[in-house]
């Protein structure tokens, strides 16, 4: 039996090639759903959309500090963990869910899949680089999305026959949603946006959003861009976004704030966007898959890849940074290598994890 354990967004869209996998293959498996996601528009919508089983087991944890929710998810999971007594468990990325998912797993001599292994963006104040390092550590089976990953894991001492490199599942997920995502509305409609004439943002960042200085610097650069260009800018808010916001009383003159989509509306907004401005580390890779510029608004990235291919660029979190790297990049053309796969990443992992069930 293969155990899936996720428990946010991006993992929900990440491990649906994987699922759908198991699906198509017959394979004996559960879902388990931390619910470290809790809002019905950041997790419930995306089991919909994506035409994916409901999970198995919903242990609904919540927010909370670091620790008092890795303990919640640990908890939780071990005990579905000792019920089921899966052969191997699989994570994906570097959340609080992912750790504990993997931790809780390793002490009960459960082998562990980790997806998505290898990636680094060597800052040690993220609490996601602490996550997939200690993760990666403990993984039995390390499924890298790029030989650079495969190369960080190498130089860390991980032993290569623990190493697969198998391309990227948000590839897959593209691959397979984007003409679903056309068929089932048309969001540009809705918001009355033309194709690439609007700008698209996303922030939700820890070191982003809970900074006051940094999130002023982040909406004045947003702001000055719209003026710049007279074009609209799109910001679907997370909802701890959205929070801070309110908390700290920092105005948004002239954005375009909505509500979280769903990752089939967000896809076509992603897709047709002029150029998509974000902290998140799985819409770098979006964008490079979909042939539209980025610009992160971060000093590092793990995702150093969309930075060779010519994709990406990092604008940090002031303002003036902001501004100039959009006007530097807001005309080019896409034309760049994709580095994370052909989309079959999710078939290559479950193939693995079928032949070590029998192991």
């Amino acid at each position: 039996m293969i155990g899936v354990i996720l428990g946010t967004r991006p993992e929900i869209i990440k491990m649906s090639p994987v699922i759908r996998e198991c699906e198509r293959r017959g394979l004996d498996y559960f879902i388990l759903h931390t619910g470290q996601h809790y809002s019905y528009e950041m997790d419930r919508l995306f089991f919909e959309e994506l035409e994916l089983p409901d999970p198995d087991y919903s242990l609904d944890v919540g927010s909370g500090t670091h620790a008092g929710q890795t303990a919640k998810i640990m908890t939780g999971v071990e005990d579905i963990l000792v019920k089921e007594s899966p052969d191997i468990v699989l994570v994906q990325g570097d959340t609080n869910t992912v750790m504990a998912g993997a931790l809780a797993a390793s002490k009960l001599h459960v082998r562990v899949g980790h997806i998505e292994a290898g990636l680094r963006s060597f800052n040690r104040w993220m609490p996601e680089e602490i996550n997939r390092v200690l993760t990666d550590h403990i993984s039995d089976y390390l499924f890298a999305p790029t030989e650079r990953a495969r190369e960080n894991l190498l130089a860390e001492g991980i032993v290569d026959r623990k190493i697969c490199v198998t391309g990227n599942t948000v590839v897959d997920a593209i691959y397979q949603n984007l003409d679903i995502s056309k068929k089932k509305g048309n969001v540009l409609k809705d918001l009355d946006l033309k194709p690439h004439e609007y700008f698209l943002v996303t922030a939700h960042r820890q070191e982003n959003v809970d900074n006051r200085t940094r999130l002023k610097e982040i909406l004045k650069g947003l702001e000055g861009v719209q003026k710049e260009f007279s074009l609209p800018v799109v910001f679907p808010v997370h909802p701890r976004t959205e929070k801070r916001i309110k908390e700290l009383g920092i105005g948004v003159d002239g954005l375009n704030l909505t509500k979280p989509f769903g990752f089939l509306e967000f896809l076509q907004l992603e897709s047709q966007a002029r150029l998509v401005l974000t902290d998140s580390g799985g819409v770098q890779e979006e964008t490079c898959v979909l042939g539209v510029p980025c610009a992160t608004m971060r000093y590092d990235t793990e995702r150093p890849e969309t930075l060779d291919v010519g994709s990406n660029i990092l604008v940090g979190a002031d303002s003036g940074k902001i501004l100039e790297g959009v006007r530097s990049i807001a005309a080019w053309k896409s034309g760049w290598m994709n580095p994370y796969g052909d989309g079959i990443a999710g078939k290559m992992i479950v193939m693995v994890c079928a032949a070590a069930r029998s192991q």
